[in-house]
């Protein structure tokens, strides 16, 4: 609904605007814009280290040499951004999340067309800038999503030719990989986020944007055991996700029709969907990461497909 208010406006007149704008801003949180990325990008990877925001890779176009290994970081204290050491190779649609004071980044795809699958996992440290790479996931893919829970990487669904419901673990200590039980619904384009020591897996869609999914499922590591949770209220792809003061928040995504504005919250412990505030600006291929109770939404492409952008828009959930 929050991405096609103008198509209400025109079909209803302005009335049904001042509503619809109205419902809006009865939505919980708030948004500002911060300083735009210094580099339009879409299809990105974002995580938040140590206070500051590494936003990695993608489409810095859609034309020969349009995939980029660009890797700038963001400072929500001084609102500034700066390049830091780039990855080893460019990469799209591939995953990053920090653990153990370093950033991991897992898989992705190499090339502009056709895409290549790929397995690598590369470890960043902030205090040396540089990157190092280590044991490549068993599986290669890309539109895969990660997230930590005590101290191990689970890396989940993504696509190479099929659509996965992989779901591999690794071990930064042994610097070793192994699989564990496989996600109920394959999907690619999806987003995960740790809570309370499991993985909530939302969204993403089955190989094409016209088969978005709206599925929620909890993976128990110390258990290797899933269930299925309440759906999200919009089924979407090609979102991100950002765990914070105990909810999981969703962002964006995309069908054939447009891009989504939506923001909308699972509350774990009562099973349920809130809307959100909506983004001022709708779109796809986007990072976000939390730091200081603050999530920042970077980058993605306002439409569907080959669009980018260097927006930098920052939401505060409230209470």
């Amino acid at each position: 609904m929050h991405r096609r208010v103008a198509l209400l406006a025109g079909a209803f007149g302005a009335a049904c605007l001042v509503i619809a704008l109205g419902a809006f801003a009865a939505h919980p949180g708030s948004w500002r814009a911060a300083e735009p990325m210094p580099v339009e990008r879409t299809e990105v990877a974002a995580a938040a280290l140590a206070g500051k925001i590494y936003v990695i890779g993608g489409f810095k176009s859609f034309f020969i040499g349009g995939v980029t290994n660009a890797v700038q970081e963001y400072d929500p204290a001084l609102n500034r951004w700066r390049d830091r050491a780039p990855l080893p190779e460019p990469l799209h649609h591939t995953a990053a999340v920090a653990l153990n004071g370093k950033l991991y980044v897992v898989g992705g795809y190499r090339d502009l067309w056709p895409w290549k699958p790929m397995a690598t996992l590369f470890r960043y440290d902030p205090a040396t800038d540089r990157w190092e790479p280590r044991r490549p996931m068993p599986t290669p893919r890309g539109g895969l999503a990660v997230a930590v829970v005590n101290g191990k990487l689970y890396a989940v669904g993504g696509k190479d030719g099929q659509v996965f419901t992989t779901n591999e673990e690794y071990d930064p200590v042994a610097d070793s990989w192994r699989s564990r039980a496989p996600m109920p619904t394959g999907r690619d384009h999806l987003a995960a986020a740790a809570l309370g020591g499991k993985v909530y897996v939302v969204g993403g869609r089955i190989g094409s944007m016209s088969r978005n999914l709206a599925a929620t499922e909890v993976y128990d590591p110390a258990a290797d055991r899933w269930e299925a949770r309440r759906p999200m209220p919009t089924a979407r792809g090609g979102i991100a996700a950002v765990a914070l003061g105990g909810r999981l928040f969703v962002f964006g995504g995309e069908e054939s029709a447009g891009t989504f504005a939506q923001t909308e919250a699972y509350n774990p412990g009562a099973d349920r969907w809130t809307g959100m505030a909506p983004m001022p600006a709708a779109r796809h291929g986007l990072g976000a990461a939390a730091v200081a109770g603050k999530i920042y939404v970077i980058g993605g492409g306002v439409r569907p497909g080959a669009s980018r952008s260097s927006l930098n828009e920052v939401f505060e959930p409230g209470s």
